[in-house]
């Protein structure tokens, strides 16, 4: 796993923090929980694809 993915986590999640906050204070709770959701929806699919990218290693790895 790269350095660089573990920055780029961080950086939506601040990205997302900070949208959200900014969302909530204006009196927009629904789009600021949108947001929080597709925040970790995009994360989610980051990791699923590394996930996926460590089974194909693996698999490689032992030859099935």
């Amino acid at each position: 796993m790269n350095i660089d993915f573990i920055f780029k986590i961080a950086a939506i999640g601040i990205i997302v923090a900070v949208l959200s906050l900014v969302l909530s204070r204006s009196g927009r709770e629904e789009q600021a929980m949108m947001t929080t959701l597709a925040g970790l929806i995009v994360v989610l699919l980051m990791l699923v694809q590394q996930i996926s990218d460590l089974f194909t290693t693996i698999e490689r790895l032992f030859g099935f």
